[in-house]
């Protein structure tokens, strides 16, 4: 229970927007005992982005160590941050990137790792990525800065009203055309 409450307390502190000291870039220092994440945005990214579009994001993984960290495993946590909304996302839809696993990262290494998501929902949100060891009591933790995916009409009138409008007139056009047909045939009605 004890490994847990310190994750849940830097998982809370980013949901309310502040950036825990886990987060922020460290430079190699050989006397710590521990992984160095860091988390940063495509800089070709769109300023403003909206559903469809698919955002980048850069991940290293520091080992500042001074023997190999083994067993690590490197994952992506997107957080949703609207009011009444907040929650990690199922990631199933949003990117088929998998987890990272290392069987071992040696001393004063680094990892990276691109990240893709497709967004598929507006709001306001935030990437996490983690890195975890075998012998780490918490996974070290990075937070991107909050972005907000703006909406996009879905059904698209420009797509929808030609197959609307034009297949009611087909289907009228192949009745009218059989209707015809039948009468200069020359059958009775009657």
């Amino acid at each position: 229970m004890t490994r847990v409450a310190p994750l849940a307390a830097a998982v809370v502190a980013v949901l309310a927007g502040a950036t825990p000291a886990l987060a922020s870039p460290r430079t190699c220092d050989p006397a710590a005992e521990q992984l160095a994440v860091t988390v940063t945005p495509d800089p070709v990214a769109r300023a403003a982005p909206r559903m469809g579009d698919r955002l980048v994001f850069h991940s290293m993984v520091a080992n500042h160590r001074t023997v190999a960290a083994p067993g690590v495993v490197v994952w992506l946590t997107l957080l949703r941050l609207d009011a009444g909304h907040e929650q990690a996302m199922d990631l199933e839809d949003w990117s088929a990137d998998k987890a990272l696993s290392l069987d071992q990262l040696p001393s004063a290494t680094v990892a990276r790792r691109k990240w893709t998501l497709r967004l598929i929902s507006p709001g306001t949100y935030r990437v996490l990525v983690s890195a975890a060891t075998r012998d780490a009591p918490v996974p070290a933790i990075a937070a991107s800065e909050v972005f907000t995916v703006a909406s996009k009409s879905v059904v698209e009138s420009a797509r929808v009203l030609p197959v609307a409008l034009g297949i009611p007139l087909v289907l009228g056009g192949l009745m009218a055309l059989r209707l015809g047909t039948g009468h200069r045939t020359g059958a009775d009605d009657g």
